[in-house]
C-alpha cells in the first residue's frame, strides 16, 4: 500500500480556492470570524441558549452590527454547518483522488475526517451534530442534502472494500461504528501527545479491516 495523506500546502491551496470561489468565507474576514465565534458559543451554550448579545460581545461588535453580516441568528447557523460540510467534504474528495485503491481511500477519509473533528473545525463539526435541529424546515433540508453527499463518499468507498473482501461487516453497519468511534476521539485524543494523528487513522483503520481475517 502507498497511502497518500494531504499536505498543508494541498489544505491551503484548496481553501483557499474555495474562498475565491464564494464557496467558503474567508476565516480570517469579519464574518469568518463571526462563523468560529458562533461555532465556539453554539457547541457550549446550544443555539437556542446563545444569545445574539453574546455572538456579538463574542466578536467585539455591537448586536445591530452582527445584522450587517447575517440577517439572522438562523442564518448564522446554517452557515456555520453549511460550510463545514462543503469544505469536508471537498477535502475528502482531494484525498480520495490522489488514492489509488480501496484501503488506501478508506484511510483518507478516516484521516480526514479525524483532521476535521480534532484540529480544524471540531467546533463546527460539533454544532453539526448536535445542534442542526435548531435550523428551520428549509434550512435542514438543505443541509440533510450535502450530508448525504457527504456520507455518499463514505458508502461508495466501504462498498467497494465489501465487494473486494477488505471488511465484513455490511458498510452502513461499519460506518456508524467508525463514526462513533472517530467522534468518541476528541474526549481523549491528546494533539500534543505522542499519538500522531496518521498514527490514529492507521490503528482506526486497522479495526475496520480486523474482521477479515478472523
Amino acid at each position: 500500500m502507498s497511502f497518500t495523506p494531504l499536505s498543508s500546502k494541498q489544505t491551503s491551496e484548496l481553501t483557499e480556492q474555495l474562498i475565491a470561489q464564494g464557496t467558503i468565507v474567508d476565516p480570517k474576514s469579519a464574518k469568518g470570524r463571526l462563523l468560529k465565534a458562533a461555532a465556539r458559543l453554539f457547541r457550549d451554550n446550544g443555539f437556542e441558549r446563545t444569545t445574539v448579545r453574546e455572538l456579538a460581545k463574542e466578536v467585539g461588535i455591537q448586536s445591530g452590527s452582527l445584522f450587517h453580516h447575517y440577517a439572522s441568528k438562523q442564518e448564522i447557523l446554517r452557515n456555520v454547518v453549511e460550510q463545514t460540510i462543503l469544505l469536508n467534504t471537498e477535502l475528502m474528495q482531494l484525498s480520495i483522488s490522489q488514492n489509488q485503491t480501496s484501503q488506501d481511500k478508506l484511510q483518507a477519509l478516516i484521516l480526514c475526517e479525524l483532521q476535521s473533528i480534532l484540529i480544524d473545525t471540531g467546533n463546527e463539526m460539533s454544532v453539526l451534530v448536535y445542534e442542526w435541529r435548531g435550523l428551520n424546515e428549509h434550512n435542514q433540508a438543505q443541509i440533510l442534502a450535502l450530508r448525504d453527499k457527504y456520507e455518499q463518499l463514505w458508502l461508495d468507498i466501504l462498498n467497494q472494500a465489501y465487494q473486494e473482501g477488505l471488511i465484513t461487516l455490511q458498510p452502513n453497519i461499519l460506518r456508524r461504528l467508525l463514526t462513533g468511534a472517530i467522534s468518541w476521539s476528541v474526549n481523549w485524543y491528546n494533539p500534543k501527545g505522542d499519538l500522531s494523528l496518521e498514527e490514529l487513522a492507521q490503528m482506526t483503520l486497522s479495526l475496520a479491516l480486523k474482521g477479515k481475517n478472523n
